[in-house]
């Protein structure tokens, strides 16, 4: 089986995947969503984190690692799920400053967890990557081959596979030029937009203008641009921390 084949297969699931797992994070459980509102995860406007495409392309690539030289095999195990957690957040770390030091944005914050560096990684969420490892290593890896020969003898299953590809550039090249926008903003008033607490306080001024928040096109306020939404999100950060 092409390795090429593997890799973008595995990049369409995990994108998928992890933006379902991030939407319902965020609206049930994430404590920088006090208002229990439903926020579309991430930076693009379609349902795919790239992140978690990236991450499970790493897990089946490490699931091949020989661990063999360790004699208890719960340990292998162990040992092996805690190499992967530790590649990912390595890879989530340095995703994470590109995002910042480049782009003057940050794609998701830390701070409030014990032991975070630069917000962008802590233990606790190491050890969720401990457990999804040890669930991708004896749920999903063992199914790999058998769901990609399904796919390849189903041609309507290719297209929705090329179709997502197609839509996922577009939808890249649109977003990473309303990302420059924001990073201009951030540039030109010396600061980092966290892009979770933008997409939330643009969604309460919805709800107090009575407008429908649009989960889709989650940066844009009614009736307001993107630059006009920015000024009044930083406007109510300072009106927040003068209270």
């Amino acid at each position: 089986m092409s390795i090429f084949l593997v890799i973008t297969f595995l990049f369409f699931v995990g994108s998928i995947i992890g933006w379902s797992l991030e939407l319902f994070w965020r609206r049930f459980f994430s404590k920088n969503n006090p208002e229990k509102k439903w926020i579309n995860p991430g930076f693009l406007i379609g349902p795919y984190l790239p992140l978690y495409g990236f991450c499970l392309c790493i897990l089946f690539l490490l699931s091949f690692i020989n661990v063999s030289f360790i004699g208890n095999p719960i340990l292998q195990k162990i040992v092996l799920f805690m190499l992967m957690a530790a590649c990912i957040t390595i890879f989530e770390y340095i995703a994470g400053l590109i995002f910042i030091k480049g782009m003057k944005i940050k794609l998701w914050d830390y701070s409030n967890c014990f032991g975070n560096i630069k917000g962008i990684i802590c233990p606790q969420y190491s050890f969720y990557w401990i457990l999804l490892s040890g669930i991708y290593y004896f749920f999903i890896h063992p199914k790999i081959l058998e769901w990609l020969y399904w796919f390849t003898n189903n041609i309507s299953f290719s297209f929705v596979i090329g179709f997502f590809y197609g839509v996922f550039f577009i939808d890249v090249c649109v977003s990473l030029n309303l990302l420059n926008k924001i990073r201009k903003f951030a540039k030109e008033n010396k600061l980092i937009v966290l892009i979770e607490s933008f997409k939330q306080d643009i969604s309460r001024m919805n709800d107090e203008i009575k407008s429908k928040p649009n989960f889709i096109f989650s940066f844009k306020l009614a009736k307001h641009s993107l630059l006009d939404s920015l000024k009044k999100h930083i406007e109510r950060k300072n009106e927040n921390k003068n209270d």
